[in-house]
């Protein structure tokens, strides 16, 4: 059995409930009456793309989740994705990787939305070097668990019951 995809009204109210937002404070921002919202999120009334893109900005909601909103509301996405091997984003990733050598002596790393890493510079190679579960450092390496896990660097961090918390 499936799981029933998610309503764009039910989107938006968590999405509100992470910022820590009422219907009224929403609304007000918004510049709508916190009926129209409180209709919008219960399903009874059918949001605007426009409108759902207004709620979107006025929640902060990054891109990639404002496409989701869309879809959910019976929309088709507006926003592009693209692999980091794209060529158009070539300098945004030569900018991270002369932050990730200037940081050298010491170890940097760059991840994406879920801890993998995608890039780090040569002064995390030391860490990486003696990983008693080898399979951790297998693509795509999560950084969270390979820090966490005690076949990997978990052993060596100090206060890692203060810091796991």
């Amino acid at each position: 059995m499936t799981t029933p995809e998610p309503s764009a009204g039910s989107l938006i109210r968590e999405w509100r409930t992470r910022r820590r937002m009422s219907q009224l404070d929403l609304a007000m921002e918004a510049d709508i009456s916190q009926r129209h919202l409180s209709f919008v999120e219960s399903g009874r009334a059918q949001p605007s793309r426009e409108m759902v893109l207004h709620l979107a900005e006025q929640l902060s909601i990054p891109l990639r989740q404002r496409n989701q909103l869309l879809l959910a509301a019976g929309f088709a996405p507006s926003f592009s994705e693209k692999p980091l091997t794209d060529a158009t984003l070539a300098p945004a990733v030569a900018a991270v990787e002369t932050v990730l050598k200037g940081h050298e002596p010491f170890p940097a790393l760059a991840v994406d939305r879920h801890w993998n890493l995608v890039s780090a510079n040569a002064a995390i190679a030391p860490f990486l070097a003696d990983i008693s579960e080898q399979s951790l450092l297998q693509s795509p390496v999560n950084v969270l668990r390979l820090s966490l896990h005690p076949g990997g660097v978990a052993p060596r961090i100090v206060n890692l019951a203060e810091w796991r918390a």
